[in-house]
């Protein structure tokens, strides 16, 4: 018992504080990870990250979740909360995020997308557009392409984004849809090809953030969201393929 009061008398505050819950898109799994470690190196606050689709997420947040910050892969999710009045204050935009093409495999894939109806092709990993921005994105733009109707018996839905990686890299799907911030992750630069897909030919995707109302940590919070303007959060969101406006 001794021991522990003298534990809790001199162990620094950040050490005993709860982590700030932080609900993230699976688009940034693994952009968070640099995010966090950057974040606690400065403020001493360290980030639970809770990673899932931004539909998902805010089901959950809806029904009372114990998150203190949402990161989104969209703004309509984070204006939903808003207009619940679930968060502090209107979400703002973080970062703008592009959609790839991806496979783990050698398949020779290009922004023609050509590689979809090929015989050798038989399954294509798109996220849930329900409830995945980006995988709204990819459903935008096969039908720009002409390409949902031909491709639709070979289309394997993921939960999000974190799915459909997982489906590319065990091989259970030939091609994915992703986003490019997950490719470009030091630990899978080298997995397999990717290709850009032209962003003019689906919707924007700018991700939202915003401070959940229920947090019990608005300081830190508010900490977090202003880090993620910071030069040392563009530096790291620019080096996963996220663009900055």
């Amino acid at each position: 018992m001794k021991k522990l009061f003298l534990f809790l008398l001199f162990c620094p505050i950040s050490v005993l504080a709860q982590p700030l819950r932080v609900a993230v898109a699976a688009n940034a799994q693994f952009v968070m990870e640099e995010l966090k470690t950057a974040f606690q190196q400065k403020t001493g606050v360290a980030i639970e990250s809770i990673v899932n689709s931004s539909g998902k997420l805010t089901t959950q947040i809806q029904q009372g979740a114990p998150y203190d910050v949402f990161l989104s892969a969209d703004m309509e999710y984070p204006q939903t909360l808003h207009k619940a009045g679930l968060t502090l204050a209107a979400p703002i935009i973080y970062a703008y995020g592009s959609l790839v093409l991806w496979t783990a495999g050698d398949l020779p894939v290009s922004a023609n997308l050509k590689i979809l109806s090929d015989p050798a092709v038989r399954h294509v990993a798109i996220a849930n557009p329900a409830t995945a921005p980006y995988g709204e994105a990819a459903i935008i733009l096969l039908k720009s392409r002409k390409l949902l109707e031909q491709i639709q018996s070979k289309i394997v839905y993921g939960e999000s984004i974190a799915q459909v990686n997982q489906y590319i890299l065990s091989g259970s799907v030939e091609v994915g849809f992703t986003a490019k911030s997950v490719v470009l992750d030091p630990s899978l630069t080298k997995r397999g090809h990717w290709v850009d897909l032209p962003a003019k030919e689906y919707a924007p995707i700018a991700q939202g953030v915003v401070v959940l109302k229920r947090t019990g940590q608005t300081k830190a919070a508010q900490q977090f969201l202003a880090f993620l303007g910071s030069p040392t959060a563009r530096r790291i969101l620019q080096k996963f393929g996220y663009q900055i406006k």
